[in-house]
């Protein structure tokens, strides 16, 4: 009787504890899921006021999220430094100023929310106030692209963003943080962890990747929501696709025997697309095939809005493949 009732004892603790872990996951992600719900209808509502479609203006706010600390007490990444906010004016710490006040001494800062007051740490004002600032250059320009690259002061951000505002729109949604492995399932393939091995071709260099091994012609999928950057030849990747997501995320994959029909440099991809083919092209002039056994050579590159590297990625597709 006693270790029935023990029994009974540790199957109810074992059923709490599940429970409990439930309502957490259920929490984490409903509060995500409120996240994106919340930050959509900022940026539906600053393209109300200010014309300047939601889909940029969030694109421009996950970008600002990517390579920035976000304030954990706002919503969205977007942060305009308190000089440019006040002006020759001192940072307000009750951040109470209003508008007026903020103009009449060259701040930039503005009311989003109708309160009369212009705060640098509330999510409405902050989305206004760039929005209009981002308008006011495209008026000056007279293109978007110009007007964002004036100021990040830099092509490579402007590309990025419209990229990542292209996504926005296509899928009417921020939320595209869904991942897939690159080979199907029933497929026969092997990886393990070559990050930083050596290489020889081309120059004594390291390997920026995972090597998952299939025979020819094994499907190549894509493992997120992204743009295709780059599609062709490459004398070390052979046939290759660059494909870049809202993270700023650059997904490389190699040595490819041919693509999909209808992939082009711009085509919008989503996680489990077929993308290629498995190959063993490379090492040579256009056409080299059949210097090592065919592989997917799979890598992840990260733009943190001045230098792009390359990071191991597989701890990532270890999960992605437990996961599908």
């Amino acid at each position: 009787m006693n270790r029935l009732h023990r029994l009974i004892t540790v199957l109810i603790a074992l059923f709490i504890v599940s429970m409990t872990q439930s309502i957490f996951m259920s929490a984490e992600e409903t509060k995500e899921i409120d996240d994106y719900t919340l930050r959509k209808s900022l940026y539906e509502k600053t393209e109300t006021l200010t014309q300047v479609p939601w889909y940029i203006l969030a694109a421009i706010d996950q970008y600002e999220r990517n390579i920035k600390k976000t304030n954990e007490d706002r919503i969205t990444g977007i942060q305009i430094p308190y000089e440019q906010w006040y002006g020759v004016l001192p940072a307000d710490p009750n951040h109470q100023q209003q508008e007026n006040t903020l103009n009449l001494f060259g701040g930039i800062g503005k009311d989003g929310d109708g309160d009369g007051i212009a705060d640098p740490t509330n999510d409405e004002d902050v989305l206004y106030t760039f929005a209009m600032e981002i308008k006011q250059k495209i008026s000056s320009n007279d293109d978007l692209e110009s007007a964002i690259t004036a100021y990040y002061e830099r092509e490579k951000a402007a590309q990025i963003i419209l990229e990542i505002a292209t996504l926005f729109n296509h899928f009417k949604t921020t939320n595209l943080s869904e991942r897939a492995f690159p080979i199907p399932k029933w497929n026969n393939y092997s990886y393990r962890s070559t990050w930083g091995d050596t290489r020889g071709y081309g120059g004594r260099r390291i390997h920026e990747g995972t090597d998952i091994f299939a025979g020819y012609g094994t499907p190549v999928r894509s493992t997120s929501y992204g743009i295709v950057e780059i599609k062709g030849w490459n004398r070390f990747g052979g046939w290759r696709v660059g494909i870049r997501d809202m993270y700023n995320i650059y997904h490389y994959y190699a040595h490819l025997n041919g693509f999909e029909k209808g992939l082009e440099e711009g085509s919008i991809v989503k996680p489990g697309d077929v993308i290629g083919y498995v190959g063993s092209s490379g090492y040579g002039k256009k056409g080299t095939s059949g210097k090592f056994p065919p592989h997917l050579h799979y890598g992840m590159y990260k733009d943190n809005g001045k230098n792009e590297w390359a990071y191991d990625p597989y701890p990532y597709l270890r999960r992605w493949e437990r996961n599908r």
